[in-house]
């Protein structure tokens, strides 16, 4: 059964809020004995946010915080209390009035206190919680020599994410490194998996199994080293749980995309796709996947893989991420682009 433990010392409000939030999870299953947590309520005072210091990727931490009332720019306001309490999710709660939701995604939304308040809470924690992450990578330094610079397609993805920048669909919300001591920052890319908050991510197809892929958290208009910048993805190893990569032996690389499990999918079930692209951006008519699960999770490539499965023509779907942005396929990286431009909404619907 999954273990659910109680972080820190909690305001008043919190602790009202509490009890019956456990009720909601103790039957969904959850039990509050166990050695590793696989869910924490990490409870914050406003004065000293203290992180909940997990040893496992696969605990997820949702941060709570009593408010007073809620800032005029909650982004703003309140990103950087999720990202120094090393959380998935922060959860910030004002008496009587309800609760926003924050996720490292940039996801934010509300749920208005009132009937069924702590379950509708509940209902927004429970899924991303059960999500189940696939950022590992395994590299295996045997790419072929005549890659080791680059190909027509890697060139392909310079170029494309230049002109993403052009248009100004990479945004990197909040420079990291200002927000966490160098021991936080550490910590948050080794648990989550990421070089960096900078959003947006990009491929090509190479042949019948591998794809180049931008990496995590570089400048994506900046894309030149093969094995730093660009990566060549080769597998999934489910045993694992890792992202297998082909890389030049000269190199010491970083990590892919946290969304290569969900092109790794695409790809596999789709020869037709020969290029995908993620923006945190959106187009009208669009359909959002069920719920917004964390980036780099096995489910959240499955929910995205349903909607290019159930699109018209695969090769050429547009994919809602609830609460998050974009994923787009096509048959080039140069033909998504130019069915795009001029159609993207910069603001991301948040229900």
């Amino acid at each position: 059964m999954p273990v659910l433990r109680i972080h820190g010392e909690g305001t008043p409000g919190l602790e009202r809020l509490l009890p019956g939030l456990l009720e909601e999870f103790q039957a969904r299953g959850y039990i509050l004995e166990g050695e590793v947590p696989d869910l924490v309520f990490n409870l914050l005072r406003k004065e000293e946010p203290k992180p909940y210091r997990r040893k496992s990727q696969g605990t997820f931490v949702v941060s709570f915080l009593e408010l007073e009332a809620f800032p005029e720019n909650p982004i703003q306001a309140l990103y950087p209390y999720l990202v120094r309490a090393l959380s998935n999710q922060l959860v910030a709660y004002v008496p009587g009035q309800g609760a926003k939701f924050l996720t490292l995604e940039l996801g934010h939304y509300d749920e208005p206190e009132g009937e069924g308040f702590l379950r509708r809470v509940a209902d927004r924690i429970y899924p991303l919680a059960c999500s189940r992450l696939v950022i590992k990578n395994r590299f295996e330094p045997d790419l072929e020599p005549e890659l080791w610079e680059g190909d027509a397609l890697t060139r392909s993805l310079a170029e494309a994410g230049r002109k993403l920048k052009a248009w100004d669909l990479l945004p990197a919300p909040f420079p990291i490194e200002e927000i966490l001591p160098p021991e936080d920052l550490r910590h948050v890319k080794r648990l989550y998996g990421i070089g960096g908050l900078s959003y947006g991510n990009l491929s090509v197809r190479k042949d019948e199994k591998r794809f180049w892929m931008s990496a995590s958290g570089v400048d994506k208009a900046n894309l030149k080293e093969i094995g730093r910048d660009i990566l060549m993805v080769k597998d999934y190893d489910p045993v694992e749980n890792a992202i297998v990569l082909s890389v030049p032996p000269q190199v010491e690389p970083r990590r892919v995309s946290v969304d290569a499990i969900e092109h790794w999918m695409i790809y596999r079930e789709h020869p037709q796709v020969g290029a995908i692209l993620h923006v945190h951006a959106w187009m009208e008519g669009v359909e959002a996947t069920p719920f917004n699960y964390p980036c780099g999770t096995w489910e959240l490539a499955q929910a995205v893989a349903e909607k290019v499965r159930q699109a018209k023509d695969p090769a050429r779907a547009v994919v809602g991420l609830r609460n998050h942005g974009l994923t787009i396929t096509g048959r080039s990286m140069e033909e998504i682009l130019e069915r795009i431009e001029g159609r993207l909404l910069r603001t991301v619907p948040m229900v």
